[in-house]
């Protein structure tokens, strides 16, 4: 609570930033280092792996819960509260060599960092209008951009060549910064307002939450493949983090695209287009297997992200208005649940180093799904224009 003299403080635009950045970089941090990290504790590969799909399962199960925290007892109180959280929990995992208790405190950071980043963007919308909002939230995702970046290009080099442990510390001490920062800082002013889950969960909304659960599959349970999977071929840790970021270029060219597909052409196409280029981003890896169709295959996932994901992002805040935020958290939900899901089915596949068959059962998926994404969606606008 600030003191009656003391001048009120919003959080300012780098507080935002810089947390964006770090929670991005710690959900990405770990998939580069797999092999170093089995390497340097008591797991095997795939309990390497299992470790990943924790942190992501809880990282998605946490949304519904933070959302509500956030509307009950404040944004503020949820970023002060994850990021004592997330310290903890990094550098509990810097303790253990062993797979259950790492287990324990990756999954425990993955909760904790998973509530960051939506808590970022409602206090956007709490704090900022129009052009100052849209200017937020533009420099918000490619701050979170440039944590994957970085994570992608230093992760596996920090743990070959320095330790694994140094890369769980980063984000503990990241998190410590980001609580020096907030201090003096006001909560934002916002309605008190429950979740209405009766009407998130009508028939129209579970579609689209299932629909998102494979999209999260194959758009980022399948993308921590890429950089293992590039050190599986020959290529040297620090030059797959290069090439895996691919990606961070593909989002940034999707994004431009976007801007000119945006004005031309209806949600449902824009699905279909984004939803074709992450079918095709999986045919070069799964029947080309190489240092070069791997790098391909992560920039369309990236272009496909930039702009399948964001229109189905602008569904998820359309279909149910009354119920936005509870929407939107379950929508995000879906999205993690998914991706953890698939990273646990194919950990076996993955210990095997079998990941043309990976990418090749993504292929198959996303072709159902951007066939039903489509279609779900034309049914939806067509009812929703009368």
């Amino acid at each position: 609570m600030i003191g009656a003299g003391a001048p009120a403080q919003r959080i300012n635009d780098s507080s935002l930033r810089f947390i964006g950045f770090l929670s991005f970089f710690d959900r990405y941090g770990m998939p580069p280092m797999l092999l170093m990290l089995a390497a340097g504790t008591q797991l095997d590969f795939a309990q390497a792996v299992e470790l990943v799909a924790a942190y992501s399962l809880c990282y998605a199960i946490g949304q519904p819960f933070w959302g509500l925290v956030s509307d009950k007892f404040g944004r503020l109180a949820v970023l002060r509260s994850s990021l004592v959280g997330a310290a903890l929990g990094s550098l509990a995992s810097i303790m253990f060599t062993s797979y259950l208790p790492l287990l324990m405190a990756r999954s425990f950071t993955g909760l904790m960092f998973g509530a960051m980043y939506p808590t970022l963007l409602t206090v956007l919308g709490d704090t900022r209008q129009g052009i100052e909002r849209a200017k937020g939230l533009s420099d918000l995702q490619i701050y979170s951009s440039l944590g994957t970046t970085l994570a992608t290009l230093s992760a596996g080099a920090l743990a070959a060549y320095l330790d694994w442990r140094v890369v769980f510390a980063l984000p503990a001490l990241g998190a410590t910064a980001a609580l020096l920062m907030l201090r003096g800082v006001q909560e934002p002013a916002h309605e008190r307002a429950g979740f209405n889950f009766a009407a998130a969960l009508r028939p129209k909304n579970l579609g689209l939450y299932a629909i998102v659960f494979v999209e999260g599959a194959l758009l980022m349970g399948l993308l921590t493949y890429v950089v293992p999977a590039l050190q599986q071929t020959g290529v040297s840790v620090a030059l797959s983090g290069v090439l895996g970021c691919a990606f961070a270029l593909g989002v940034i060219l999707g994004a431009r695209a976007m801007r000119r597909l945006v004005t031309k052409f209806s949600r449902t196409w824009l699905i279909g287009i984004g939803g074709g280029i992450l079918a095709a981003s999986f045919i070069p890896s799964a029947f080309f297997f190489s240092p070069a169709s791997l790098t391909m295959t992560a920039l369309l996932f990236g272009a496909a992200n930039a702009i399948m994901h964001s229109s189905m992002q602008g569904w998820a805040t359309d279909i149910t208005p009354e119920a936005r935020a509870t929407t939107v958290s379950l929508f995000v939900f879906a999205l993690f649940f998914g991706a953890s899901s698939i990273t646990y089915l194919t950990a076996g596949l993955a210990a095997q180093a079998d990941y043309a068959r990976i990418f090749t059962i993504g292929l198959a998926i996303s072709l159902a799904l951007v066939v039903i994404a489509c279609t779900s969606h034309a049914a939806w606008a067509k009812k929703n224009s009368r």
